[in-house]
């Protein structure tokens, strides 16, 4: 098959796939009696990484290192410029919960623990473990902290498909995932090859957008539909997941090398773009995200994936 159709096909399988294990896996909290409150810090969070850490797990078993941390760099510059701007040039996204700079705190330990990481220019067993533990205090932190800040009870709801029928859509969105990621990685590796470009700048890009299909899709949906609560925590939340699960999971498995260039330009973009986002929330208790501020986001993507190719 030409390398499109496998990237295409993959695109496709990753949008559907990640949608589908969302679902599946809050139905499965359910049977299993688990709060919806561990389920959004915890089951939806990591369902929404999903692609990202199969992506970045095919990539480095297949020997392109620069598609599976151009990936994770990628998304968490495109979930804050290209996601985030396009939702609030529809429809200005608002600041409601109060305690986001903490959340955006943690984002910004997570970015600079990478870029102190990469410099000896790999992430190895040891950098994933750390990580990977940094990532278990996050969820308990969390779930503590809105336990805390909950007012009502926390309902347990009951869930509205049978158990062999969520057990069948998980298994479904696992193969698709897994089929999904390779069949995106090959055909990512054939086109750089066909047009000359590096492995790094697909992943960055191309592959990058692919796995952010899926929240670029839900929250241009939810901003068309005028519901504002469209929460930048979740776009901060996937940035810490991307970097302590997808690439702490990736390096404990198999070492990661970096690309020199990565810790020397695309890791400072990540770093500039998260910091244009607290700035783009003050003041933090009535912050809104305009749409001019939603346009010079965009803007700044567009220009940052021209100079990648250029």
């Amino acid at each position: 098959m030409p390398p499109i159709i496998y990237l295409l096909a993959g695109f496709v399988l990753l949008f559907f796939s990640g949608d589908w294990l969302v679902k599946s896996s809050v139905q499965l909290a359910r049977h299993f009696k688990v709060s919806t409150l561990v389920i959004g810090v915890t089951v939806v969070a990591f369902g929404t990484s999903a692609p990202e850490l199969l992506v970045s797990l095919s990539a480095v078993f297949d020997g392109a290192a620069d598609i599976s941390i151009g990936n994770v760099v990628g998304s968490n510059i495109a979930n804050i410029a290209l996601v985030l701007g396009m939702v609030s040039i529809v429809y200005p996204v608002k600041v409601k919960k109060k305690g986001v700079w903490i959340d955006w705190l943690i984002m910004m330990v997570a970015t600079i623990g990478l870029m102190v990481a990469s410099q000896n220019l790999q992430l190895s067993l040891i950098e994933g473990v750390f990580f990977l533990l940094l990532l278990s205090l996050f969820i308990i932190w969390s779930v503590y902290h809105s336990r805390k800040e909950s007012k009502s009870e926390d309902k347990i709801e009951e869930p509205t498909l049978s158990l062999w029928k969520t057990a069948f859509l998980f298994l479904l969105a696992a193969a698709g995932l897994y089929f999904g990621a390779d069949w995106l990685v090959v055909g990512a590796q054939d086109i750089a090859a066909n047009l000359g470009v590096s492995e790094k700048v697909i992943g960055i890009s191309v592959v990058a957008i692919g796995t952010s299909v899926p929240e670029l899709a839900t929250s241009l949906m939810a901003a068309i539909k005028k519901e504002t609560d469209i929460s930048i925590g979740n776009i901060i939340g996937s940035n810490i997941f991307n970097i302590w699960a997808v690439l702490g999971v990736t390096s404990f498995l198999k070492p990661i090398n970096v690309n020199p260039s990565m810790v020397a330009v695309d890791y400072w973009w990540m770093f500039v773009i998260s910091i244009l986002l607290l700035v783009a929330i003050l003041p933090i208790r009535k912050g809104v995200i305009s749409r001019w501020k939603g346009a010079i986001f965009l803007m700044i993507y567009i220009f940052y994936i021209y100079l990648l190719f250029v």
